[in-house]
């Protein structure tokens, strides 16, 4: 009688140990027993030493007691991300698994709001469909037990293949399984595979060893620090909080906020769900009514146990760079962070973009269009990445093709905020086109449903129609006055009315309450127009040093 495994390349035994048996056929007459499992990175176990003389029910039994002695449960519900997995899962290729799933109703699902068609399956699940009466299961099985040359002495394993094991039957037993024999391959050839099964691990192993010693940076301190694998359902809700982030609308924020709070809490060592908080946060202070004084604490806050949890997460040094800058003004940690991010994954849109954004900030206009131009070019159907796009072309004096990009935005995203509010406030007012400005700004205050913003607004389109732009500008100044009386206010953005009016004593007076308040809009100080006449000022300029900013030009 012949045992053939079912098998492939790279799995030793010690490792395979933890592999989930799905499926086995045997007689107790005699037959092919066929083993299908899986392992973490899709592998299987090259070989198993079979102890003489075993009855083959006794070498299943064995199986399921390695798996237990590891620790892992037979009904773990390991998840597979992709097409590709769940194809190595069967050990056949992803148009017949995507045939599977249309014909034989394969339980495959797809995430919610993915733009690619993301999905994933439970390996659980697929066992279970193995098990059901159904010709892709004979088909599974069949592709299991193709042959590989009948010669045990070639020594040759292929991947994907059947490694035959020859038994021989002492004598016939009526009732019970015949006793096994191993055939041993010949002393040579066991020293040959040995040896080529080791020399890759002392290959990897020795190469860790010498990253570990020879090196201090960070990066190798944790090179042995991965985070564990996260809960599935705490997985699941981080991919929803993530759908609903990508929306950028200030219910979606919100309800993103609420999935990343219930992911945490079924996996409080999960990395990914604090970053996807952090993230939220940055955003909700521009895209709802939320105090800059709210967001920005819990933001850094969440972006920080990121890094704690996973130092390795470019998104989570990514997050904690936004807000290291905007909400503290600290130019020097935010430039860090940008930069390790991207070192850490070079292919992340997020931090291209963010880095692009705080480097308008800072002045660095050159390194700020090449870095957005990056993050587009790796997400090409970003708007929000289009849409700061078209703010550091304004910024960087590039006003038509400013100009050009954020109307067709506006055009085919009509309910997203920043192309509105560049337009209005970059693009019109700063050429004087009014009566665009009143627009697209009453538009991004009824899209952030905030109510005092519209009534502002409608006042100052009235002082406009009576008194022209002196009287916008007083308008602006009363409301802005108003605003910071009541609490709700921005010192910043009274110093920018008295500014805007000449009057350059008062605009430094609310400038210096700004700083002591940490209004986060201090990060725009030496690239808003109103403050130009007072670049020379000697206090105007100690405080451009004390936020962090470049000196004035």
């Amino acid at each position: 009688m012949t045992i053939k495994l079912h098998h492939w390349r790279g799995k030793t035994a010690a490792a395979a140990s933890k592999a989930s048996v799905h499926r086995m056929v045997a007689s107790k007459t005699g037959g092919t027993l066929v083993v299908l499992r899986r392992t973490k990175d899709r592998a299987i176990l090259r070989s198993l030493a079979f102890p003489p003389r075993q009855e083959y029910f006794s070498v299943i039994q064995g199986i399921f007691s390695i798996m237990a002695a590891h620790g892992e449960p037979l009904g773990a519900k390991k998840r597979l991300d992709s097409w590709k997995e769940i194809a190595a899962f069967f050990g056949r290729d992803e148009r017949t698994v995507k045939r599977w799933e249309k014909e034989r109703r394969l339980p495959v699902y797809r995430v919610p709001g993915s733009a690619r068609g993301s999905v994933f399956a439970y390996a659980e699940e697929l066992a279970e469909w193995l098990k059901a009466p159904n010709d892709a299961l004979d088909a599974a099985e069949s592709a299991a037990a193709e042959a590989v040359s009948a010669e045990e002495d070639s020594g040759r394993e292929v991947a994907g293949k059947v490694l035959p094991i020859k038994v021989q039957v002492d004598s016939p037993v009526p009732s019970l399984a015949p006793a096994l024999h191993l055939v041993r391959p010949p002393a040579r050839l066991a020293w040959a595979r040995k040896f080529l099964w080791l020399a890759p691990v002392a290959l990897v192993a020795g190469s860790f060893l010498v990253l570990s010693f020879s090196h201090r940076e960070p990066r190798f301190k944790n090179a042995l620090a991965a985070p564990q694998p996260p809960n599935a359902e705490a997985q699941d809700l981080y991919l929803k909080g993530r759908y609903y982030f990508e929306k950028r609308t200030p219910a979606d924020l919100n309800t993103a906020v609420d999935f990343f709070t219930q992911a945490i809490v079924h996996d409080p060592g999960y990395a990914a769900p604090y970053v996807g908080m952090a993230d939220s946060y940055n955003l909700l202070r521009e895209y709802s009514a939320m105090p800059p004084q709210e967001a920005f604490p819990r933001a850094r806050a969440a972006a920080s146990k990121a890094v704690e949890l996973d130092p390795n997460s470019a998104e989570a040094h990514t997050s904690l760079a936004f807000a290291s800058f905007w909400g503290f003004f600290d130019a020097p940690t935010a430039d860090r962070e940008f930069e390790r991010a991207i070192e850490l994954d070079p292919n992340l849109p997020r931090a291209h973009h963010w880095y692009a954004t705080f480097l308008i900030d800072i002045g660095r206009n050159q390194e700020a269009l090449a870095e957005i131009e990056r993050a587009r070019r790796l997400d090409p159907s970003s708007t929000p990445i289009l849409a700061d796009k078209g703010f550091i072309l304004a910024e960087a004096g590039k006003k038509e093709e400013a100009r050009k990009l954020l109307t067709q935005l506006t055009a085919s995203q009509p309910d997203f905020v920043p192309p509105h509010r560049y337009l209005g406030q970059e693009i019109y007012f700063k050429e004087g086109d009014y009566t665009g400005y009143f627009e697209e700004m009453g538009t991004v205050a009824r899209l952030r449903k905030d109510t005092k913003a519209e009534k502002d607004i409608a006042a100052e389109k009235n002082s406009y129609a009576s008194s022209g732009v002196r009287g916008l500008l007083e308008e602006r100044l009363t409301a802005a006055q108003e605003s910071f009386e009541h609490g709700s206010g921005s010192a910043f953005e009274l110093a920018q009315a008295y500014a805007a009016l000449g009057r350059s004593t008062e605009a430094m007076k609310y400038l210096k309450i700004a700083y002591q308040r940490h209004d986060l809009l201090l990060t725009t100080l030496t690239a808003t127009k109103e403050f130009q006449p007072m670049h020379q000022d000697a206090e105007f300029r100690d405080l451009v040093a004390k936020i962090g900013l470049p000196p004035v030009q």
